[in-house]
């Protein structure tokens, strides 16, 4: 089935979403844009009808638009001025486009689900910079040390201030900042299966970098320190995430 005059308009739209300055717009915020959303809805109903009566350039039509799409999607977080912002302005936005799918083996699917992806580890790290930001740069720091170490024999000279200062500080807000993510992923993400997934997600990392941690303060020279009788046992956060399960 040719389709000529569909696929003209189509290519107005084209032209259009590459020529929208977002700027323009008026307010923006973290929610859903409705360009997008409109988006969202013409192209799958038409990847569905084009599905019971293929034609090619209905397909390459779609594929520049999508194209141009993901091009606007990018302008427009720099009307953010936080970086943890332009990340959750993307999710809403890629996770909308895929909850408009029926179908999920489209190319578009897996374009758009690899995007999400990618910006949801993104925000994880900056959830967890916050309050946990300097432990994880001592870990990220301190592991490729102790490697180069053991194979070349250097002596590392640990700063012990330096880490009754993580220590403690994990011990005295850990639980308090763990409910402050839970809180921020509740107001951030309007989708509840796509909170449940960032939030878990988060508190995994979480969970994958006190271990990193503690595992780097058991070798030497780090495992005489008198601080390591403070840290609290894993489990115990294991346990407080584990509360979060149920939040959406």
């Amino acid at each position: 089935m040719s389709w000529p005059r569909f696929t003209y308009v189509v290519e107005l739209n084209v032209d259009s979403v590459r020529n929208t300055d977002p700027q323009r717009l008026g307010v923006i915020d973290i929610r859903p844009n409705y360009i997008i959303r409109r988006y969202a809805e013409f192209s799958a109903t038409t990847v569905s009808l084009n599905e019971s009566f293929p034609d090619e350039k209905v397909n390459k039509v779609l594929a520049a638009l999508r194209v141009e799409i993901e091009n606007f999607i990018l302008r427009i977080p720099a009307e953010f001025p936080l970086r943890k912002e332009q990340h959750i302005f993307l999710i809403n936005n890629y996770d909308m486009m895929l909850a408009e799918r029926t179908s999920e083996d489209s190319k578009e699917v897996e374009s758009f689900q690899q995007l999400l992806t990618a910006r949801i580890q993104e925000f994880v790290e900056e959830a967890l910079s916050p309050a946990f930001g300097v432990m994880i740069a001592f870990v990220k720091e301190t592991e490729p040390l102790l490697e180069k170490g053991k194979g070349q024999g250097q002596v590392i000279w640990p700063d012990e201030k330096r880490i009754q200062q993580l220590v403690r500080g994990f011990a005295s807000d850990w639980k308090r900042s763990i409910e402050n993510i839970n809180q921020e992923i509740m107001r951030s993400f309007f989708n509840f299966k796509n909170g449940t997934t960032i939030l878990q997600a988060a508190l995994t990392r979480l969970i994958q970098y006190y271990h990193r941690f503690q595992k780097v303060l058991s070798q030497h020279p780090f495992k005489r320190l008198p601080i390591r009788s403070e840290l609290i046992n894993i489990h115990h956060v294991m346990v407080e995430v584990k509360k979060h399960k149920t939040t959406f």
